[in-house]
């Protein structure tokens, strides 16, 4: 699929293929490894380098789309577009211990959480643009490898929903709510 995107725009696929369902952005990676998508995007899969996430995103993006589990209470293998509230850049929990926490669970590849990548992101002076995400309800998150079946039918979803993304500049077919879901 070609088209033209507007600015840079980073496709960063999540997850841990060790934890079942978790694997979702990993797969959605290796899928979209086969289109031929527009210049300026880059498709990663950051598996669980969060900190791998932030320096490259100190390279600076338009926008950024976000593929991972999402645990929202829906049916299994229901894909979500989210566009999360944008947080000041460069900000971490206020208080020491939060913020020491948040700074391990970065280190701690096993407890990467976007949000703190995003915030330690802004702290390098990082700019993620417009940030989406592309989430999908889990399953299972327990040991083990492999796609749940209602996770794996939906992997298709989520790369026609991000080769859409980023072949009309981001803008999905309607407004996106902040905290909105879309199946």
């Amino acid at each position: 699929m070609t088209g033209t995107a507007t600015g840079r725009t980073l496709v960063a696929c999540l997850g841990n293929i060790f934890l079942s369902d978790d694997g979702f952005g990993v797969e959605v990676a290796r899928r979209l490894a086969r289109y031929d998508l527009p210049n300026g995007v880059r498709v990663t899969d950051y598996g669980i380098r969060g900190m791998h996430l932030a320096y490259d995103l100190a390279e600076g993006f338009d926008s950024t789309i976000l593929v991972d589990t999402t645990q929202r209470g829906g049916q299994p293998g229901t894909v979500y577009l989210i566009e999360p509230d944008p947080a000041p850049a460069g900000t971490v929990p206020d208080d020491d211990t939060s913020a020491m926490m948040a700074r391990m669970s970065l280190l701690n590849a096993h407890g990467m959480q976007p949000d703190l990548v995003l915030s330690l992101a802004g702290t390098l002076g990082a700019e993620a643009g417009r940030v989406l995400v592309v989430g999908c309800e889990p399953a299972t998150l327990e040991e083990g490898i492999g796609l749940s079946a209602p996770v794996t039918a939906a992997v298709d979803d989520a790369v026609r929903m991000v080769t859409r993304l980023v072949t009309t500049g981001n803008q999905p077919e309607t407004d996106v709510d902040p905290e909105s879901t879309k199946g």
